[in-house]
C-alpha cells in the first residue's frame, strides 16, 4: 500500500469513527431528551384528564344543586307526607273525588347500588271521566318538583263514561343535600287553562276508551242498562255498598266502602265484621278481574267468612265478592 491509499484509508477511517462517535453522542444526548418529552406528554394527557373531571364534576355539582331544589324533602317520612298532600291536592283539583282513589306508599329503595338517594313513591289507583283523568295526569307531568310517572294503565271503568287509571309516582330524596338548598313550594308552570293542557281535548273527544256495544237485532227489545233506583234511608243491600277506596293511613290498612243508599262512606280495617265476614287485609296484587280476561284490577278486599276466603275488587259491590281458590290466594294467607 503506497502512501496515497494510506492517506486515503486513514480518511476513509476517520469520517467512519466520526460519524459513529456523532451517532453515539447524538443517541445519549437526545435520549433524556426523549423521555422528558414523553413525560411531558404523559402529564398533559393526565392534566386534561384532571381538567376533564374537574370540568365534569363542577356540571354534576350543579346538576345536583338543580335536582336537589326540586325534591320534596331530604327526610323520606316529610317527603312521602308532602308527595301524598300534592297527590290528593291534584286529585281534587283535577275534578275527582279523593274517595274513587286509592294510594298504596311505595317502600323506600336505593335506585342503584353507588348512589346515596332514596326512591319513594305511591301507587295509585282510581276511577273518574276522562277529562279529569287526563287533567290529573297533566297535572302530575307538569309537576314542578323531582319525580316520574310509570306503569301507566288506563282501561274502562265499571260506570259508563268512566275510565279507571292505575299507575306509580315516584320521586326521589337525596341526602345529604347541598348546604345552601332551600326547600320552597315550588309553583307549576302550566294549569289546566294553560294551551298546552288543550292539546289533549283531541283524546277526550274521541272518547276511545268507551266500551264497544254491539247494536241490537232489529225489533229486539234493549234490556235497560240502567240500575234499579235506591230509596234513600233504606237498610243498604251488598248491591248498594260498593269498595271505593283501599288505602292505608299511617301504616294501617281501611277499606273505603260507599253507601249508596243512604250516600255516606263507611270505614273498614282488618278484623272489622263485613259483608258476613271478616276483613283480613288488602291485596295490590294485579289480577285478571273475574269474567274479563283483558282487564286486571290492582286491589281488593279479601274477606274471611267461615272457612272461606272472598275478594271484593276495588270499584265493585259487595254483590261482586267471588270465592278465592287456594292457588289465588297471596302468600300470607296461603301459610295459614
Amino acid at each position: 500500500m503506497n502512501r496515497r491509499e494510506k492517506i486515503l484509508a486513514l480518511t476513509i477511517g476517520l469520517l467512519v469513527g466520526g460519524f459513529a462517535l456523532f451517532f453515539l453522542a447524538r443517541g445519549a444526548f437526545l435520549k433524556p431528551l426523549r423521555d422528558r418529552d414523553k413525560k411531558i406528554a404523559t402529564a398533559r394527557e393526565q392534566l386534561d384528564k384532571i381538567r376533564a373531571e374537574r370540568r365534569a364534576y363542577f356540571n354534576h355539582e350543579e346538576l345536583v344543586k338543580g335536582l336537589a331544589r326540586r325534591i320534596f324533602s331530604d327526610e323520606v317520612d316529610q317527603a312521602s307526607a308532602k308527595s301524598g298532600e300534592i297527590l290528593t291536592r291534584l286529585i281534587l283539583q283535577s275534578g275527582l273525588q279523593e274517595s274513587d282513589f286509592s294510594r298504596m306508599p311505595i317502600a323506600a329503595s336505593r335506585p342503584g347500588p353507588t348512589t346515596n338517594a332514596l326512591e319513594i313513591g305511591w301507587s295509585i289507583q282510581g276511577d273518574g271521566k276522562l277529562a279529569d283523568v287526563v287533567n290529573l295526569l297533566f297535572l302530575l307531568e307538569e309537576s314542578p318538583y323531582l319525580h316520574r310517572i310509570e306503569n301507566l294503565v288506563l282501561s274502562a271503568g265499571d260506570v259508563p263514561g268512566e275510565v279507571r287509571v292505575h299507575f306509580r309516582f315516584l320521586t326521589l330524596v337525596l341526602n345529604p343535600v347541598p348546604p345552601e338548598i332551600e326547600f320552597i313550594d315550588l309553583a307549576p308552570k302550566y294549569t289546566l287553562y294553560s294551551p298546552e293542557r288543550k292539546i289533549y281535548d283531541d283524546l277526550v273527544a274521541r272518547d276511545i276508551l268507551r266500551p264497544y256495544i254491539k247494536r241490537p237485532p232489529p225489533g229486539a227489545a234493549v234490556a235497560s242498562s240502567q240500575a234499579a233506583p235506591v230509596t234513600p234511608g233504606a237498610a243498604p243491600g251488598p248491591e248498594s255498598l260498593r269498595v271505593v277506596s283501599l288505602s292505608e293511613w299511617k301504616g294501617e290498612p281501611e277499606v273505603h266502602v260507599r253507601d249508596l243508599a243512604n250516600a255516606k262512606t263507611l270505614r273498614f280495617k282488618p278484623g272489622d265484621t263485613l259483608a258476613g265476614g271478616t276483613v283480613v287485609m288488602i291485596d295490590y296484587r294485579p289480577l285478571v278481574i273475574p269474567g274479563n280476561e283483558i282487564l286486571k284490577s290492582f286491589s281488593r278486599v279479601i274477606l274471611k267468612i267461615g272457612s272461606e276466603y272472598w275478594a271484593v275488587e276495588r270499584g265493585k259491590t259487595l254483590a261482586d265478592k267471588h270465592r278465592l281458590t287456594p292457588e289465588q290466594l297471596p302468600a300470607e294467607l296461603s301459610k295459614l
